[in-house]
C-alpha cells in the first residue's frame, strides 16, 4: 500500500509562491496517476490538478489554470505542485492522492491519501 506525505505548505501573501510535494513510500508512483485537492473550512474537497502516470496527460482546475503547474519525478516517487500569484482564496488544507494509471477529477475515485498540508494566504 502506498503511503502519501505531503510538505511545503505554509504562510504566504498573496502574489507569493509556493512548491507543495507529494512523497510517496512503501510503493512506487509509476504506476499511479496523482492528483492534488484541497478543502478549505466549511467547504468540500475540490479538485485542484492532476498527473497521469507518464506525466502526458495533465489536467487543472479552472481557478488555478496558468498560475499553479503540477509535475512528476518518478526517480525520486514523488509529485509536485507549484503555486503561484496565489490568492486568498487559496488557503486550504492541500492533499496528494493516487488511482491507478488515468487522472480523475473527483476525489472519490482516488485510492490513497496524504493527511494534508496547510496552505495559507494573506491579503
Amino acid at each position: 500500500q502506498v503511503q502519501l506525505v505531503e510538505s511545503g505548505g505554509g504562510s504566504v501573501q498573496a502574489g507569493g509562491s509556493l512548491r507543495l510535494s507529494c512523497a510517496a513510500s512503501g510503493g512506487t508512483l509509476v504506476t499511479y496517476a496523482v492528483g492534488w485537492f484541497r478543502q478549505a473550512p466549511g467547504k468540500e474537497r475540490e479538485f485542484v490538478a492532476a498527473i497521469g502516470w507518464n506525466g502526458v496527460s495533465i489536467h487543472y482546475a479552472d481557478s488555478v489554470k496558468g498560475r499553479h503547474t503540477i509535475s512528476r519525478d518518478n526517480a525520486k516517487n514523488a509529485v509536485y505542485l507549484e503555486m503561484n500569484s496565489l490568492k486568498p482564496e487559496d488557503t486550504a488544507v492541500y492533499y496528494c492522492a493516487v488511482r491507478r494509471f488515468t487522472i480523475a477529477t473527483s476525489s472519490s475515485e482516488y485510492d490513497y491519501w496524504g493527511q494534508g498540508t496547510q496552505v495559507t494566504v494573506s491579503s
